[in-house]
């Protein structure tokens, strides 16, 4: 019998998504799940995405440009980046099927096989996806949960750096734990990347979700590092518009443009309708924004405060993004994440959480770890929390 490749047998699986199949046969068994796994929020789509997609007069769904359309991407440089301090020109842009398919083009231009990439962990479990498709090692900086997941100093990225090591890949704010870089922590990254010339790959999709007062600053705004510097952007959070599939990668280094343009022919393009939704997204009022964030900070509060409340378990504050890290007291979070999925209910529900192991690079961190997402409203954060505690307390492997 033919046997699929040994590459595809090592592929990782994805940690946010591998546990479904067990929330979907919870469900099918009647059990309510409520799902704490996913940065898929509940807050409704803007309506001016929605009703761009509704009110098109499209006759054929085609081909757009393999950049994108060009009415999106000149709205993109003028409506968008403009209004938030970021002068681009609508060459430096180019439309991608979702931030995710942006990240891997910017690991596929920056890097040959064998060479290295520096984050930090815990990080994005897809960028460790990315560079295994790509013969790519990610190697990465510790923060530790105890003192917040704290940005560590720049001094600790450069004694990782080798011959081979080609760029820097930040999420900020971060996810998975909401650490948000300020502007001397960019700054100083920056130097680094200046000092020894390395790409500055810089996922800001969340950039909307700072819970400080310090004002956001994007990394395309690091002086004397405009040809370093690649952003990954989407639509899908700032606007709630996951399924849309529309994210963009962003650079004034015409290379790496010609580069990305090369990579999008051969996708052939982004989706018609998501691009659609994505231009009607740009009309969103501010205060859509505003009152989806101050939802965000109170939701951010209840999750986090709730969690710090059951014996055991500790999360650090996050200030930016919709995701917490929280230590559990249990042998290990993936088996307590299956387990809560197949074997456990409490008044007819369960929990989905993520574990977080896969958010490491370095061995054995994150055993005990979930990522938590809160994008439910407080009333279902409330129950789920004490569906939570209550699985806790039962667990064969609790270690408290």
């Amino acid at each position: 019998m033919a046997t699929i490749s040994q590459k595809a047998q090592a592929m990782p699986a994805s940690a946010i998504r591998k546990l479904i199949p067990l929330a979907d046969a919870a469900k099918e068994r009647g059990v309510k799940v409520f799902h704490l796994n996913m940065g898929q929020p509940d807050i409704k789509s803007p309506a001016c995405a929605l009703d761009a997609v509704k009110e098109n007069n499209l006759k054929l769904v085609s081909y757009s440009n393999s950049a994108g359309l060009i009415g999106l991407r000149k709205d993109m440089v003028s409506k968008y980046y403009r209004s938030i301090g970021i002068n681009l020109d609508t060459a430096d842009i180019l439309m991608t099927v979702g931030g995710s398919e942006a990240v891997n083009f910017a690991v596929e231009i920056t890097c040959d096989e064998g060479d290295e990439i520096l984050t930090i962990e815990p990080f994005y479990t897809n960028y460790n996806t990315f560079a295994f498709m790509n013969g790519i090692t990610i190697k990465a900086v510790h923060t530790d949960i105890r003192d917040g997941f704290k940005v560590p100093p720049v001094e600790e990225f450069e004694k990782m750096v080798t011959p081979r090591t080609k760029a820097i890949l930040l999420s900020n704010p971060g996810n998975p734990t909401g650490t948000l870089y300020g502007k001397d922590e960019m700054l100083r990254i920056g130097e680094l990347c200046r000092k020894k010339d390395l790409w500055l790959i810089c996922d800001e999709v969340y950039r909307e979700f700072c819970y400080s007062d310090e004002p956001y600053f994007s990394a395309m705004n690091i002086p004397a590092l405009e040809q370093n510097v690649i952003l990954v952007d989407s639509v899908s959070k700032r606007y709630n518009l996951c399924g849309a599939r529309i994210g963009c990668i962003v650079s004034r280094n015409k290379d790496v443009m010609a580069a990305a343009m090369k990579y999008a022919q051969a996708r052939l393009c982004p989706p018609i309708y998501g691009q659609i939704a994505a231009i009607g997204a740009l009309d969103t009022p501010q205060e859509y924004f505003q009152a989806v964030k101050e939802e965000y900070i109170a939701r951010r509060n209840c999750m986090v405060e709730g969690l710090n409340r059951i014996p055991g378990v500790f999360s650090p504050l996050p200030t930016g993004a919709f995701y917490t890290i929280a230590s559990l007291p249990v042998d290990d979070a993936e088996k307590f994440a299956r387990w809560m999925l197949s074997e456990f209910t409490h008044e007819g529900a369960t929990v989905q959480i993520t574990p977080a192991a896969s958010f490491y690079k370095t061995p054995g961190e994150g055993l005990n770890q979930a990522r938590i997402a809160y994008v439910l409203e407080i009333p279902e954060i409330q129950k789920a929390l004490e569906v939570l505690e209550a699985g806790l307390k039962v667990y064969p492997g609790r270690t408290l």
